[in-house]
């Protein structure tokens, strides 16, 4: 299974959706602005998928290309970047995971298994007996792999897949499946006495988590 969506499926539609459908930042909202018109001259000027997208967007001077193909502002692009960007957490170094000790750290690192990413697919894949190969117990395995799978969710570092997990949701899956106010409570005493984090996450914060897990693969 992919760590990631597949962009090179997904299209501009798909894109749009996404935006339409998206309780979206302040930041981002004029994103939805002539959305289908902007989407349509992305497409005219030879973009035809997410990958598409990303790949024009990468640099400052592609995007600048694509704005004159296309017509649509380089500010607008810009914001669009950094929301398309968010589709796609990145990979979160286990090195940097202070609650693992170092001998945890370099025996996955062994393996070659530095980051979520690479742990996630490898389990996925089946290719590796990680409970042999580790010495992990298959506990301590399965929160390893839980803590990798939530981490593909937007906007979630492995603390707060810690308190995720913590609360009983140990999937993106069944993130993507919460009642959103039953996984706000879930959370809130899974993180009593600030176990995990100082701050309050709000509900609506928790409604924008569940609907971009069900985005998740």
């Amino acid at each position: 299974m992919s760590y990631h969506i597949d962009d090179q499926s997904l299209g501009l539609k798909w894109l749009e959706e996404r935006l339409r459908n998206t309780d979206l930042i302040p930041s981002q909202k004029p994103l939805l602005d002539g959305v289908s018109k902007k989407m349509h001259a992305l497409a005219e000027a030879g973009v035809q998928s997410l990958g598409d997208l990303r790949t024009a967007l990468k640099t400052e001077k592609s995007l600048t290309s694509l704005s004159r193909r296309s017509a649509v502002e380089a500010d607008y692009l810009q914001s669009l970047r950094r929301a398309v960007n968010g589709f796609f957490p990145k990979p979160r170094a286990f090195k940097d995971m202070d609650w693992l000790d170092e001998k945890t750290v370099a025996s996955l690192d062994k393996l070659g298994l530095k980051n979520t990413q690479q742990l996630f697919e490898a389990a996925s894949s089946g290719e590796a007996g990680l409970d042999k190969e580790t010495g992990f117990d298959r506990n301590q395995l399965k929160d390893f792999m839980s803590i990798s799978d939530l981490c593909r969710i937007q906007w979630v570092s492995p603390n707060f897949a810690r308190v995720l997990a913590a609360a009983g949701f140990k999937t993106a899956d069944a993130v993507a499946h919460a009642d959103p106010e039953t996984l706000f409570h879930a959370i809130a005493r899974a993180n009593e006495g600030a176990r995990f984090y100082k701050g309050k996450v709000g509900l609506r914060d928790v409604q924008r988590l569940v609907a971009a897990a069900a985005y998740v693969p």
